[in-house]
């Protein structure tokens, strides 16, 4: 099982959780994953703790059926993506799909507009606990998890769980 030039698009804007990005991305990049970073136009952007990122592409140019999987990370950057239509039914595509969408802290707010939550268990920031229990989930205080298709993780104290779990799931969607 290799995932070798797999592509995996990261969804970020002004004020993503840079190590929410940076450290689950590299953590990819060393199983051969091409990670796309993908906004919704190409100026560079600040992350929440400071660091410069770099958009590769548009929202809007991603095509689900040639993403392998999609990274939601956090910060403030999900309470702005999930205001555009091209980024939910995006989400919500790749979902109907079956395919891996990595979720971590305030990522599910993405997930929740895209109406991917409903019934499922799911975790994130306290700060998102009651969106994710309004939109029909059910939240749980755990680091990391599988849920079907979802892959969430808390916190960014979690991300070495989460990127295990990330990695496991996505080795398993090749098989």
């Amino acid at each position: 099982m290799t995932l070798e030039g797999k592509k995996v698009a990261f969804l970020v804007a002004e004020g993503v959780e840079d190590l929410e990005f940076y450290a689950v991305a590299m953590r990819l990049q060393e199983e051969g994953i091409t990670v796309l970073t993908a906004a919704m136009d190409l100026s560079p952007i600040r992350g929440k703790n400071g660091l410069l990122v770099k958009p590769d592409t548009k929202i809007e140019e991603l095509i689900a059926d040639e993403l392998f999987a999609l990274v939601l990370p956090g910060g403030w950057a999900p309470d702005k993506l999930r205001r555009f239509k091209v980024v939910n039914d995006l989400v919500a595509k790749v979902n109907e799909q079956g395919k891996i969408i990595g979720i971590i802290c305030h990522g599910g707010l993405v997930a929740i507009s895209a109406k991917i939550v409903d019934g499922k268990k799911s975790t994130g920031s306290l700060g998102i606990k009651d969106d994710l229990l309004n939109a029909g989930a059910t939240w749980v205080d755990e680091p990391a998890f599988r849920e079907g298709n979802l892959v969430w993780g808390r916190v960014v104290a979690d991300i070495p769980a989460f990127n295990r779990e990330l990695v496991e799931a996505l080795l398993e969607a090749t098989a």
